[in-house]
């Protein structure tokens, strides 16, 4: 059976010598910690799969900001996004509605819910033709 620090200290055996008792205040004499092995069955297994979703130039910018703000992929947080919508919740906290706002400030991004149905894409700019060097 493991022994506790203390236990040793106060029932040295007989070939150790006692030790001097730590003088950090923040030492908690007597504690023995507790070793517990958790096993995460939080974790769901998904199957992911690549897809190719057009969106608003500036508003993918503030999303991509905001996802490495936070040190997860875009994916990610487009799944949680999508996972608090739709059970009605708000995905995001008071301090990560600010980030956004300053997120939206410097990437110039003026949209709110109000333009969801009204935006309406640009033709895009016929690629330039290369012409061969002779």
């Amino acid at each position: 059976m493991k022994k506790c620090r203390n236990e040793i200290i106060n029932n040295p055996p007989p070939d150790v010598r006692p030790r001097r008792r730590s003088k950090n205040p923040l030492s908690v004499p007597g504690y023995c910690g507790t070793v517990v092995h958790m096993i995460d069955d939080s974790k769901l297994l998904v199957e992911r799969v690549q897809t190719g979703v057009r969106m608003e130039k500036r508003l993918l910018k503030v999303l991509k900001a905001f996802a490495e703000y936070h040190d997860m992929s875009l994916g990610d947080l487009l799944e949680g996004i999508v996972l608090h919508a739709f059970d009605g919740k708000t995905p995001f906290s008071p301090a990560s509605l600010d980030r956004i706002q300053e997120l939206k400030r410097f990437y110039d991004f003026d949209l709110d819910s109000s333009a969801s149905h009204r935006l309406k894409e640009i033709k895009a700019r016929p690629a330039r033709k290369r012409t061969a060097d002779k």
